[in-house]
């Protein structure tokens, strides 16, 4: 491969390296998994994945877990 081709290769795999970067820093965001589950990136390490009936559950006990948050909120951590 020519010097200058290697040359421009490169800048265009930084460049989309720093847009793969800006993009995991943006806040969360969702996306169908290839099994058909829901993924949401952005909350920690790794997605969380559910199908579409364990996220229709998880929405409906929303009232249940801000509760269950407000009451232990002593011994829950907050991760920075």
């Amino acid at each position: 491969m020519p010097d200058d081709d290697m040359k421009a290769e490169l800048e265009r795999l930084r460049r989309e390296n720093d847009a793969l970067k800006k993009g995991a820093s943006e806040g969360t965001r969702m996306k169908v998994s290839d099994k058909g589950g829901l993924s949401v990136y952005g909350m920690g390490r790794f997605p969380v994945t559910l199908y579409k009936e364990q996220w229709l559950k998880l929405l409906n006990m929303s009232d249940e877990i801000r509760a269950f948050i407000a009451e232990n909120e002593a011994r829950l951590k907050a991760k920075d």
